[in-house]
């Protein structure tokens, strides 16, 4: 595996945003399937959800509940088409490496748990290169040698 997304990157690929345009053009640049490991897909999921509850308070935020079953569903569809793919990690391998980044670098950067814990996985798996748009998440995914994109 060379590239491992976080969840900014699969909201932008995955629903209307705006950073979507370059979400999509980098995709079509990949040689291989976008990586997703169970942690991730529950956050997308979650992120969905949460931002559908933001709409029906206010239908100026969030999404749609209809745009969001719509990623959802293409979502779905690249999981079974091969697009995407889970891939299985060692949950204590990751958590051990996430608490060593956030020892080295939180205190400095301010990075959130699911941000060290997306860069912790990424680093687990050997990927090469970590697809984000969270800037402190992209500072702290250089520090550690991986090449961010897009």
């Amino acid at each position: 595996m060379t590239a491992y997304a976080d969840t900014s990157f699969l909201c932008a690929f995955y629903v209307r945003q705006s950073n979507s345009p370059v979400a999509a053009a980098h995709a079509t640049t990949m040689k291989e399937p976008l990586y997703v490991t169970e942690l991730l897909k529950y956050e997308f999921r979650q992120s969905l959800r949460f931002q559908v509850w933001r709409y029906r308070g206010n239908p100026r935020e969030g999404i749609a509940p209809g745009d969001a079953q719509a990623a959802l569903n293409q979502f779905e569809a690249d999981l079974t088409s091969g697009i995407a793919i889970s891939v299985p990690c060692s949950w204590l391998a990751v958590f051990q490496r996430a608490e060593d980044l956030s020892g080295r670098h939180t205190l400095q950067g301010g990075h959130r748990s699911f941000d060290v814990i997306h860069v912790a996985t990424a680093l687990t798996l050997e990927a090469t290169q970590f697809l984000t748009f969270d800037e402190r998440q992209r500072q702290l995914a250089m520090a550690e040698g991986l090449e961010v994109k897009p």
